[in-house]
């Protein structure tokens, strides 16, 4: 039987997401444009549960930054952390029925395996395989106003299909499906 993952609640802002799947991963080192060890999380719009209390941690975020950030109300110009994948300007198979989150640190995240052992190999934990996050939303006013979300853990749960550019092997790449050409002459032309 697989074992199921639960999204909880740890505090009023942080959470550890059940099983998702991860995204633009740059949990090793920081990313270039932004200078920050980041990530994002796929959640499947089926877990009802880990949405839902993602979403009370984005509320109790938000009653934060109504009370101390801006000036006891809600921004016309608010921006949310939670995305629909299905709504994106450039649609990826990926994406589609599931919301995600862009998850950023200026520490590095503690990466660990099923048991919680450290993994070291940054090929260990790519954009692609699930995961578990503990993840903290918290109020924001600079360069806008809204919800951030700052990247805390993250725990691999099992392999996937690694998402994007992907590479090939070697072995496929240089099949033995070439012709060879004896002329020297066929060579010039």
């Amino acid at each position: 039987m697989a074992k199921k993952y639960v999204a909880k609640l740890m505090t009023d802002k942080k959470v550890r997401t059940g099983k998702v799947r991860l995204s633009y991963a740059h949990l090793f080192e920081k990313y270039d444009k932004s200078d920050k060890y980041q990530c994002q999380l796929l959640i499947p719009k089926s877990d009802k549960a880990s949405l839902a209390v993602i979403k009370e941690a984005i509320e109790a975020a938000k009653a934060e930054g109504k009370e101390k950030l801006w000036g006891g109300k809600i921004p016309k110009n608010y921006r949310g952390p939670l995305n629909d994948g299905d709504v994106m300007e450039e649609p990826q198979e990926a994406y589609e029925g599931v919301y995600y989150l862009n998850a950023k640190s200026n520490r590095k995240p503690q990466v660990v395996d099923i048991d919680r052992d450290a993994i070291l190999d940054p090929d260990e934990v790519y954009s692609g395989c699930y995961v578990r996050a503990t993840i903290v939303f918290f109020p924001y006013a600079n360069e806008g106003k809204g919800v951030g979300v700052l990247l805390n853990n993250v725990q691999k749960l099992e392999e996937g299909d690694p998402l994007g550019g992907g590479t090939s092997s070697a072995e496929d790449d240089f099949d033995d499906d070439d012709e060879e050409i004896d002329d020297d002459d066929e060579l010039m032309q």
